[in-house]
């Protein structure tokens, strides 16, 4: 029998009012997380104790994007901890710069692209010079020579510490990166950005791997995936409509993403990538990637692969939930997706934890009492 106008009609409102009920449910679900984690911005300071007395040369990674937002974050940490900081690009003379303002100390951001000569030139001067590295160990074959031409030595990776003091480096220091709270914080995103599950980053061939094995899975979720060599994946047909290919996208965005997902996958890349290795002594890694505190920063649960130095950083199960395989993975995933209280209040404890210990100003904080006391 055909529906009467007043069928539709009636239909059509119940729908209406399922859909603004629905509307209503997620606005207060999603406001009352973002205040909770309002609170908690409030609440914790936004910059390290302390100031230091010293003139400061910091030499950038002088590689671009995705290192430029590196090097934003630790200028601008920097500015509020030192008496005076003078900024410098690779490309320029370094050298003559520290002849002529006879800095405390000339920083350097990676230091691949800038000639170990003209650091011994600076020390020859008597000013001291440190690098942080940005990619420990995964181009080890290149830093280990690099290295011996400075005076301290600072790596994100534990595993680094010995191998450089081993091989000749006096000062090493195991100092990782951290979230500038300025860009990687709670905010509020507009729907279409919110997803159920998420992971942003390249598809190394053991991210590959395991993505292959959890395809079917994510594919009936509500998933977003972003970044470069996704087509690699065996089962890319069955996750093509979940992913942004080839897009690498910035800081201020990838901050977007984060906070619209209820749950972002993290994975660490292999220490022997077959495409992308330096690393031919197979140091190991332990030590957690910059991305695990730029989730953590917005508020969002962190699903994360097992590192042994993690610990030191977040409280598993208090504060981030790790997996051991796909399968474990799949079981946390639907678990939190179906207990919305646990899953955010260990969201809420990681914001807590990374904006009291793991931001940029408490790292620069942390490295000038290292240098200074």
């Amino acid at each position: 029998m055909p529906k009467t106008a007043l069928q539709r009609n009636s239909r059509a409102a119940l729908g209406r009012q399922h859909g603004r009920e629905q509307g209503l449910q997620l606005g207060l679900a999603y406001g009352y997380h973002y205040g909770r984690c309002e609170a908690i911005m409030r609440q914790v300071p936004q910059r390290a104790e302390g100031r230091w007395d010293v003139r400061v040369l910091y030499v950038s990674s002088g590689k671009g994007f995705p290192y430029s937002p590196l090097d934003a974050s630790i200028i601008e940490a920097l500015r509020e901890l030192v008496r005076e900081l003078i900024v410098l690009t690779p490309v320029q003379d370094i050298v003559a710069t520290a002849q002529q303002i006879r800095p405390d100390i000339v920083i350097v951001l990676d230091g691949m692209n800038y000639a170990v000569e003209r650091i011994d030139a600076i020390r020859a001067m008597g000013i001291r010079t440190a690098v942080w590295l940005t990619d420990d160990p995964y181009y080890t074959d290149i830093t280990l020579p690099m290295v011996l031409h400075y005076d301290t030595v600072f790596t994100l990776e534990l595993e680094c510490v010995d191998l450089y003091r081993q091989n000749g480096s006096a000062q090493v220091h195991y100092l990782p990166f951290a979230a500038n709270p300025n860009i990687f914080r709670p905010k509020p995103i507009p729907l279409e950005f919110r997803y159920d599950i998420g992971f942003i980053g390249s598809a190394y061939w053991n991210r590959a791997y395991f993505f292959d094995q959890v395809a079917p899975f994510l594919a009936k979720r509500h998933t977003y995936i972003s970044g470069i060599w996704w087509d690699r994946l065996k089962n890319y047909k069955l996750l093509s409509n979940k992913i942004e290919l080839g897009k690498w996208m910035g800081a201020e965005e990838t901050a977007v993403y984060y906070n619209g997902m209820k749950i972002s996958i993290n994975l660490h890349r292999s220490v022997a990538d077959e495409s992308f290795n330096k690393n031919s002594r197979l140091i190991g890694a332990v030590s957690p990637n910059p991305r695990t505190f730029e989730i953590a920063a917005c508020g969002t649960l962190q699903l994360t692969d097992v590192r042994s130095d993690l610990a030191r950083f977040y409280t598993p199960d208090h504060e981030i939930v790790t997996y051991a395989s796909p399968e474990e993975l799949k079981y946390k995933i639907d678990y939190y997706l179906h207990h919305e209280e646990e899953r955010r209040t260990i969201a809420l404890n990681a914001l807590r934890r990374t904006m009291t210990e793991h931001t940029y100003s408490q790292r620069m904080a942390q490295m000038l009492r290292l240098l200074f006391g």
